[in-house]
């Protein structure tokens, strides 16, 4: 199936400038919901900064290194209380019950817009209807919605004392995330599997504007080698050991895993001959073997998937599982002048070994092909519909919010006037 073209809404204006013109949207302040690596979600929060480079910063805590605040205009975030508690650093997301209240405590009154970038609790704060607030939904919280009861197999939290408690936890998570929805001006997904998501979690629609890759840095190469390649952090839901048990049944083919995470060990211990693990590696080496591989294997159901954009940018066909955000960046139809990868339907062993199988009896699949797709999901991009989406909703709200006055009613002619209106004073 073809993977839908990336088009502005029909609503946007496609002559909009790349940047907001001086005081346009007045004080901007942007909430993240946490800053401590530099992931997908501040990627986004990087090329957000770029539009509103004056704008100021919130997060619940701030432990993001150093070297890299380049990305955040050099900025340091003004943190909530749980910064201060007791090995935040290492364990902010134990405060996790605690995060609905510290976004609330922040104070956005002074702020004329309000733009979130949530995948958790940022989406949370609480802004006036004389303020513009946009939401950048990465998803909505995974762990206390469709995923709840995988996160509570894995955190082997299914039954006891424990157990209870995440599950009283994770149903007032949902009952606030479905509340604060309704505070936010307008939603924006960062692919149409996650507007889905969002109207069936808050019923409510959304806009959906891509997140940006770095489709320069990631660049083709100049020669295949016979090994396919996975590369992903190492937790569960992103179905590394599934593929390496995949390619434990075909032992003629090479696969390649390159990350780290809790289930590195376990995957190590079960490692055939033909598969091999590098753990972490930096970016220059990932572009590499994603310039060399023969294909890259995805079998997580994300909801949009940089890491398969990425390697499509090197010119890498990608086999992935054809639901979530893959579905809508990788294009399994046509011929070898149209398609970049092959899908597979279920996660399950035999599912990606008959799609590995299909991805070499399907013939050449042109590089050339794979990096043009890829560049549909350029940073410059992501700006320009990002801040068209922004401009029409705060036009929108100023239309709303500021009517013109009405106009007084003129005054009743003389002859209208009855007696029995008038105060009669006796002399």
């Amino acid at each position: 199936m073809a993977a839908p073209a990336l088009t502005p809404s029909p609503t946007l204006t496609p002559t909009l400038t790349p940047s907001p013109l001086p005081g346009e949207f007045g004080r901007v302040a942007v909430v993240h919901d946490w800053l401590t690596t530099y992931a997908g979600s501040e990627r986004v929060l990087e090329q957000i900064l770029k539009i509103w480079p004056d704008a100021d910063l919130f997060s619940v805590v701030d432990f993001f290194p150093d070297a890299q605040r380049h990305v955040l205009q050099g900025k340091h975030a003004r943190t909530s209380f749980i910064q201060r508690l007791p090995r935040a650093r290492q364990s902010f997301r134990n405060y996790l019950p605690l995060m609905p209240l510290a976004v609330e405590q922040f104070d956005l009154s002074d702020y004329d817009l309000v733009i979130s970038s949530s995948h958790a609790v940022a989406k949370g704060v609480i802004t006036g209807p004389e303020q513009l607030h946009v939401s950048y939904i990465h998803s909505p919280i995974r762990y206390a919605w469709d995923l709840q009861h995988q996160y509570l197999d894995e955190s082997r939290l299914t039954r006891g004392l424990k157990s209870w408690v995440a599950r009283a936890i994770l149903h007032y998570m949902r009952i606030w995330d479905q509340r604060t929805a309704h505070g936010v001006d307008l939603l924006v997904a960062n692919s149409a599997y996650v507007a889905r998501r969002i109207r069936k979690v808050y019923g409510c629609p959304a806009t959906v504007v891509f997140p940006p890759v770095d489709v320069e840095r990631f660049g083709p190469g100049q020669c295949r080698e016979d090994f396919y390649l996975t590369a992903s952090r190492l937790v569960p839901y992103k179905k590394v050991a599934l593929i390496v048990e995949a390619f434990a049944a075909m032992p003629d083919k090479r696969l390649v895993v390159i990350g780290d995470g809790p289930d590195f060990a376990r995957i190590q211990a079960m490692l055939p001959p033909n598969v091999r693990m590098l753990g972490y590696q930096s970016t220059e080496i990932l572009i590499d073997h994603m310039q060399r591989a023969r294909a890259f294997v995805f079998a997580a159901e994300e909801d949009f998937g940089i890491v398969a954009v990425e390697a499509q940018a090197c010119g890498t066909p990608v086999i992935a599982l054809g639901r979530g955000g893959a579905s809508e960046t990788v294009i399994d139809a046509g011929n070898a002048g149209t398609r970049t990868g092959v899908f597979f339907r279920r996660q399950t062993v035999e599912d990606i070994v008959r799609a590995v199988c299909r991805f070499e009896d399907s013939g050449w699949f042109d590089p050339a092909v794979c990096r043009e797709n890829a560049l549909r999901f350029t940073p410059e991009r992501f700006r320009r519909e990002f801040l068209a989406v922004v401009r029409q909703a705060m036009a929108g709200q100023a239309g709303r919010l500021r009517p013109a006055p009405p106009e007084p009613d003129p005054p009743a002619p003389a002859e209208s006037l009855h007696t029995d209106d008038l105060a009669v004073v006796p002399r």
